[in-house]
């Protein structure tokens, strides 16, 4: 997604627990003009299982990205996403607060 900082990427990354995989969901940051460099990337996820529906399901544990739009109007971006292979879910955040976020947590 472009943004003024750069091209935000939202993408799933996968922990092996005991109780089996987790799926999360985390951000970068590529440089705008030169798409092949990182910037940021968070250290820390975004987006994890954690309300009933998420951890219930097809699949428990489980969220990754389905699409993302960029609200420019609001300057807000929403996350659409799969849970627990059984659901489609909406999350919101404004724009700011993520890049704040990805240049205060980048690895």
């Amino acid at each position: 997604i472009e943004t003024p900082e750069g091209w935000l990427i939202v993408y799933h990354g996968v922990r092996e627990a005991a109780s089996g995989s987790i799926y999360r969901v985390g951000l970068a940051l590529l440089d705008l003009e030169e798409p092949w460099k990182l910037r940021f990337r968070s250290q820390e996820w975004v987006l994890g299982p954690s309300a009933p529906y998420e951890q219930m399901g097809d699949v428990p544990g489980v969220v990754f990205p389905g699409g993302a739009i960029l609200d420019r109007e609001n300057e807000s971006l929403r996350l659409y996403y799969g849970a627990a292979d059984k659901v489609v879910a909406l999350a919101t955040a404004d724009l700011n607060e993520i890049l704040s976020f990805l240049k205060r947590d980048s690895k």
